[in-house]
């Protein structure tokens, strides 16, 4: 059962490892994306972020796509934490029953617009954010748990 996909430019740091999985009741966290596998160096440092006692799988987009089809998920309480809202996007669109995205940190760019703290867009970032809310995806904004949810359709 996936509780939540996470958008964060940093992935797994202490504020997601800890606060997040702790508040979803998550057991395994599931890494989507395309470099860290083959990244030595940030794989070690991920794995380092890690909380006990919940699992932690590093994939690339496409076999993380093909895992979640696969049903090798189902048994988990999955927290799925992701880059970019690309990644987002393509998990959501290939698997819907993704129901839920969060943005929680999105670094600026040039051209992106700042519609939070912690989240910058480029346009078509926005258009893929939006391409998720026509699709019935909740897209929403928190750095934390604790933080007030807003729904990224009322800062787009």
């Amino acid at each position: 059962m996936i509780k939540l996909l996470r958008v964060d430019h940093r992935l797994l740091h202490g504020q997601v490892a800890f606060s997040w999985t702790q508040n979803l009741g998550a057991d395994c966290i599931l890494i989507a994306n395309d470099d860290v596998p083959v990244n030595d160096l940030r794989k070690t440092t991920i794995k380092l972020a890690k909380p006990q006692g919940v699992k932690l799988v590093i994939k690339n987009i496409e076999d993380s796509i093909k895992a979640l089809q696969s049903g090798a998920t189902d048994k988990y309480k999955l927290f799925i934490v992701v880059e970019s809202v690309a990644d987002a996007q393509k998990l959501s669109e290939a698997y819907p029953a993704i129901e839920q995205v969060n943005l929680g940190g999105v670094k600026a760019k040039e051209g992106s617009r700042k519609i939070s703290k912690a989240i910058n867009l480029l346009p078509e970032e926005e258009k893929l954010v939006k391409k998720m809310i026509e699709k019935g995806v909740e897209v929403e904004i928190r750095q934390v748990p604790n933080d007030k949810k807003v729904l990224a359709s009322t800062v787009i």
